[in-house]
Protein backbone atom coordinates (compact mmCIF):
# COMPACT_ATOMS: atom_id res chain seq x y z
CA UNK A 1 0.00 0.00 0.00
CA UNK A 2 2.90 2.37 0.69
CA UNK A 3 4.13 1.76 -2.86
CA UNK A 4 0.71 2.77 -4.19
CA UNK A 5 0.53 6.03 -2.26
CA UNK A 6 2.64 7.93 -4.83
CA UNK A 7 0.32 6.53 -7.52
CA UNK A 8 -2.67 7.96 -5.63
CA UNK A 9 -0.98 11.36 -5.40
CA UNK A 10 -0.09 11.18 -9.10
CA UNK A 11 -3.73 10.41 -9.88
CA UNK A 12 -4.89 13.45 -7.91
CA UNK A 13 -2.32 15.66 -9.64
CA UNK A 14 -3.31 14.27 -13.06
CA UNK A 15 -6.98 15.00 -12.41
CA UNK A 16 -6.21 18.56 -11.30
CA UNK A 17 -3.93 19.20 -14.31
CA UNK A 18 -6.48 17.92 -16.81
CA UNK A 19 -9.17 20.11 -15.25
CA UNK A 20 -6.95 23.20 -15.23
CA UNK A 21 -5.26 23.00 -18.61
CA UNK A 22 -4.11 19.50 -19.51
CA UNK A 23 -1.04 17.36 -19.04
CA UNK A 24 -2.38 14.75 -16.63
CA UNK A 25 -0.81 11.94 -18.65
CA UNK A 26 2.65 13.36 -17.94
CA UNK A 27 2.09 12.72 -14.23
CA UNK A 28 0.09 9.49 -14.20
CA UNK A 29 2.19 7.60 -16.76
CA UNK A 30 5.63 8.00 -15.08
CA UNK A 31 4.13 7.06 -11.69
CA UNK A 32 2.74 3.81 -13.10
CA UNK A 33 5.99 3.00 -14.90
CA UNK A 34 7.87 3.64 -11.64
CA UNK A 35 5.55 1.13 -10.00
CA UNK A 36 6.97 -1.51 -12.33
CA UNK A 37 4.38 -1.66 -15.10
CA UNK A 38 5.55 -1.98 -18.74
CA UNK A 39 5.26 1.38 -20.58
CA UNK A 40 2.49 0.28 -22.97
CA UNK A 41 0.51 -1.24 -20.10
CA UNK A 42 1.03 1.89 -18.00
CA UNK A 43 -0.06 4.06 -20.94
CA UNK A 44 -3.27 2.08 -21.38
CA UNK A 45 -3.95 1.98 -17.64
CA UNK A 46 -3.43 5.73 -17.26
CA UNK A 47 -5.88 6.40 -20.09
CA UNK A 48 -8.50 4.18 -18.45
CA UNK A 49 -7.97 5.86 -15.08
CA UNK A 50 -8.27 9.39 -16.51
CA UNK A 51 -11.81 8.77 -17.81
CA UNK A 52 -13.56 9.02 -14.41
CA UNK A 53 -11.49 12.10 -13.53
CA UNK A 54 -12.45 13.83 -16.78
CA UNK A 55 -16.10 12.88 -16.26
CA UNK A 56 -15.98 14.34 -12.74
CA UNK A 57 -14.58 17.60 -14.13
CA UNK A 58 -17.13 17.67 -16.96
CA UNK A 59 -19.94 17.18 -14.42
CA UNK A 60 -18.78 20.27 -12.55
CA UNK A 61 -18.82 22.21 -15.84
CA UNK A 62 -22.09 20.74 -17.14
CA UNK A 63 -23.93 24.08 -17.15
CA UNK A 64 -21.09 25.88 -18.96
CA UNK A 65 -20.56 23.69 -22.04
CA UNK A 66 -20.82 25.71 -25.25
CA UNK A 67 -20.80 24.38 -28.86
CA UNK A 68 -17.58 24.67 -30.83
CA UNK A 69 -18.62 27.07 -33.58
CA UNK A 70 -21.49 25.68 -35.61
CA UNK A 71 -20.42 22.08 -35.00
CA UNK A 72 -22.93 19.80 -33.30
CA UNK A 73 -21.72 18.80 -29.83
CA UNK A 74 -23.07 15.29 -30.38
CA UNK A 75 -21.12 14.94 -33.64
CA UNK A 76 -17.97 16.32 -32.03
CA UNK A 77 -18.27 13.89 -29.13
CA UNK A 78 -18.92 10.92 -31.44
CA UNK A 79 -15.82 11.77 -33.49
CA UNK A 80 -13.78 12.05 -30.27
CA UNK A 81 -14.90 8.60 -29.12
CA UNK A 82 -14.18 6.98 -32.49
CA UNK A 83 -10.81 8.73 -32.84
CA UNK A 84 -9.82 7.69 -29.33
CA UNK A 85 -10.61 4.05 -30.14
CA UNK A 86 -8.59 4.22 -33.39
CA UNK A 87 -5.64 5.71 -31.54
CA UNK A 88 -5.81 3.00 -28.89
CA UNK A 89 -5.76 0.40 -31.64
CA UNK A 90 -2.64 1.99 -33.11
CA UNK A 91 -0.93 1.94 -29.71
CA UNK A 92 -1.55 -1.78 -29.39
CA UNK A 93 -0.55 -2.54 -32.99
CA UNK A 94 2.42 -0.26 -33.71
CA UNK A 95 5.94 -0.11 -32.21
CA UNK A 96 5.96 2.02 -29.08
CA UNK A 97 8.46 4.56 -30.47
CA UNK A 98 6.86 5.03 -33.91
CA UNK A 99 5.09 8.28 -33.04
CA UNK A 100 7.28 9.45 -30.20
CA UNK A 101 9.71 11.63 -32.14
CA UNK A 102 6.99 13.93 -33.51
CA UNK A 103 5.30 14.64 -30.16
CA UNK A 104 7.58 17.49 -28.90
CA UNK A 105 7.22 19.35 -32.19
CA UNK A 106 3.45 18.89 -32.17
CA UNK A 107 3.35 20.28 -28.65
CA UNK A 108 5.57 23.22 -29.59
CA UNK A 109 3.28 24.06 -32.52
CA UNK A 110 0.18 23.74 -30.33
CA UNK A 111 1.73 25.99 -27.67
CA UNK A 112 2.54 28.72 -30.19
CA UNK A 113 -0.94 28.51 -31.69
CA UNK A 114 -2.54 28.48 -28.25
CA UNK A 115 -0.64 31.64 -27.31
CA UNK A 116 -1.44 33.51 -30.52
CA UNK A 117 -4.44 31.75 -32.03
CA UNK A 118 -6.95 34.53 -31.42
CA UNK A 119 -4.52 37.17 -32.72
CA UNK A 120 -3.90 35.10 -35.85
CA UNK A 121 -7.66 34.77 -36.32
CA UNK A 122 -8.11 38.54 -36.05
CA UNK A 123 -5.29 39.21 -38.54
CA UNK A 124 -6.72 36.72 -41.03
CA UNK A 125 -10.18 38.21 -40.53
CA UNK A 126 -8.82 41.68 -41.34
CA UNK A 127 -7.10 40.42 -44.50
CA UNK A 128 -10.11 38.46 -45.68
CA UNK A 129 -12.62 41.08 -44.62
CA UNK A 130 -14.78 38.57 -42.80
CA UNK A 131 -14.65 36.49 -39.64
CA UNK A 132 -12.52 33.38 -39.55
CA UNK A 133 -14.59 30.27 -39.15
CA UNK A 134 -13.69 26.66 -39.86
CA UNK A 135 -16.54 24.71 -41.37
CA UNK A 136 -18.16 22.03 -39.24
CA UNK A 137 -16.59 19.41 -41.48
CA UNK A 138 -13.10 20.89 -40.98
CA UNK A 139 -13.61 21.02 -37.20
CA UNK A 140 -14.68 17.36 -37.15
CA UNK A 141 -11.74 16.27 -39.33
CA UNK A 142 -9.29 18.13 -37.10
CA UNK A 143 -10.96 16.71 -34.00
CA UNK A 144 -10.71 13.17 -35.38
CA UNK A 145 -6.94 13.38 -35.94
CA UNK A 146 -6.39 14.93 -32.52
CA UNK A 147 -8.54 12.21 -30.95
CA UNK A 148 -6.46 9.53 -32.68
CA UNK A 149 -3.38 11.12 -31.08
CA UNK A 150 -5.27 11.25 -27.78
CA UNK A 151 -6.05 7.55 -27.93
CA UNK A 152 -2.50 6.71 -28.98
CA UNK A 153 -0.69 8.72 -26.34
CA UNK A 154 -2.86 11.57 -25.07
CA UNK A 155 -0.23 13.91 -23.63
CA UNK A 156 -1.52 17.50 -23.90
CA UNK A 157 -4.21 16.55 -26.43
CA UNK A 158 -6.53 19.03 -24.69
CA UNK A 159 -4.00 21.81 -25.30
CA UNK A 160 -3.91 20.86 -28.98
CA UNK A 161 -7.72 20.97 -29.13
CA UNK A 162 -7.84 24.50 -27.74
CA UNK A 163 -5.09 25.54 -30.16
CA UNK A 164 -7.14 24.24 -33.09
CA UNK A 165 -10.31 25.94 -31.87
CA UNK A 166 -8.41 29.16 -31.16
CA UNK A 167 -6.92 29.62 -34.60
CA UNK A 168 -9.79 28.08 -36.55
CA UNK A 169 -12.68 29.70 -34.72
CA UNK A 170 -11.10 32.45 -32.61
CA UNK A 171 -12.25 30.80 -29.37
CA UNK A 172 -10.70 31.90 -26.09
CA UNK A 173 -8.84 29.24 -24.10
CA UNK A 174 -10.73 29.98 -20.89
CA UNK A 175 -14.12 29.91 -22.65
CA UNK A 176 -13.39 26.62 -24.40
CA UNK A 177 -11.99 24.88 -21.32
CA UNK A 178 -15.31 23.20 -20.32
CA UNK A 179 -15.73 21.67 -23.79
CA UNK A 180 -12.07 20.64 -23.81
CA UNK A 181 -12.66 18.63 -20.65
CA UNK A 182 -15.82 17.03 -22.07
CA UNK A 183 -14.00 16.02 -25.26
CA UNK A 184 -11.07 14.67 -23.25
CA UNK A 185 -13.54 12.40 -21.47
CA UNK A 186 -14.90 11.26 -24.84
CA UNK A 187 -11.43 10.54 -26.28
CA UNK A 188 -10.35 8.62 -23.20
CA UNK A 189 -13.65 6.71 -23.18
CA UNK A 190 -13.13 5.57 -26.77
CA UNK A 191 -9.60 4.41 -25.95
CA UNK A 192 -10.74 2.74 -22.74
CA UNK A 193 -13.34 0.56 -24.48
CA UNK A 194 -10.53 -1.05 -26.48
CA UNK A 195 -7.93 -1.12 -23.73
CA UNK A 196 -10.28 -3.00 -21.39
CA UNK A 197 -10.67 -5.89 -23.83
CA UNK A 198 -7.42 -5.88 -25.82
CA UNK A 199 -4.66 -4.76 -23.43
CA UNK A 200 -3.30 -6.20 -20.20
CA UNK A 201 -4.15 -3.03 -18.21
CA UNK A 202 -6.90 -4.86 -16.22
CA UNK A 203 -4.18 -7.24 -14.95
CA UNK A 204 -3.18 -4.56 -12.42
CA UNK A 205 -6.56 -3.90 -10.73
CA UNK A 206 -5.16 -2.41 -7.53
CA UNK A 207 -3.01 0.16 -9.35
CA UNK A 208 -5.96 0.97 -11.62
CA UNK A 209 -8.35 1.44 -8.69
CA UNK A 210 -5.96 3.68 -6.78
CA UNK A 211 -5.27 5.82 -9.84
CA UNK A 212 -9.00 6.14 -10.58
CA UNK A 213 -9.69 7.29 -7.03
CA UNK A 214 -6.97 9.89 -7.37
CA UNK A 215 -8.14 11.22 -10.76
CA UNK A 216 -11.73 11.56 -9.56
CA UNK A 217 -10.66 13.54 -6.50
CA UNK A 218 -8.30 15.69 -8.57
CA UNK A 219 -10.73 16.14 -11.46
CA UNK A 220 -13.55 17.28 -9.19
CA UNK A 221 -11.39 19.60 -7.11
CA UNK A 222 -9.49 20.96 -10.12
CA UNK A 223 -12.66 21.85 -12.01
CA UNK A 224 -14.05 23.73 -9.01
CA UNK A 225 -10.77 25.61 -8.69
CA UNK A 226 -10.65 26.42 -12.42
CA UNK A 227 -14.22 27.79 -12.30
CA UNK A 228 -13.22 30.23 -9.56
CA UNK A 229 -10.16 31.58 -11.34
CA UNK A 230 -10.51 34.84 -13.32
CA UNK A 231 -10.49 34.15 -17.06
CA UNK A 232 -7.17 35.94 -17.51
CA UNK A 233 -5.52 33.86 -14.79
CA UNK A 234 -6.99 30.62 -16.16
CA UNK A 235 -5.61 31.46 -19.60
CA UNK A 236 -2.22 32.00 -17.96
CA UNK A 237 -2.41 28.62 -16.20
CA UNK A 238 -3.34 26.85 -19.45
CA UNK A 239 -0.56 28.52 -21.42
CA UNK A 240 2.01 27.90 -18.66
CA UNK A 241 1.02 24.22 -18.64
CA UNK A 242 1.51 24.06 -22.40
CA UNK A 243 4.97 25.66 -22.20
CA UNK A 244 6.10 23.39 -19.35
CA UNK A 245 4.83 20.23 -21.07
CA UNK A 246 6.61 21.17 -24.31
CA UNK A 247 9.87 21.92 -22.48
CA UNK A 248 9.71 18.62 -20.58
CA UNK A 249 9.24 16.68 -23.80
CA UNK A 250 12.22 18.32 -25.49
CA UNK A 251 14.29 17.76 -22.32
CA UNK A 252 13.29 14.11 -22.26
CA UNK A 253 14.43 13.65 -25.87
CA UNK A 254 17.68 15.52 -25.14
CA UNK A 255 18.46 13.25 -22.19
CA UNK A 256 17.68 10.20 -24.31
CA UNK A 257 20.03 11.42 -27.03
Amino acid sequence: MLELFPVLLAGVAAGVLNAMGGGGTFVALPALVALGLPPVTANALSRIALVPGAVASAWVYQGELRPIGATSTKALTAVSVVGGAVGAGLLLALPAASFDAAVPWLLALATVVLASGRRISRVVSTVRGRAVGMSSRAVLIGQFFLSVYGGYFGGAVGIMMMALWGIGLGLDAADSNPMRIAQLAAVYLGATMLFLVASDAPSAPLALTVTVVGTVIGGFAGAHLARRLPARLLRGVILTTAVVMTALYFLRDLLRG
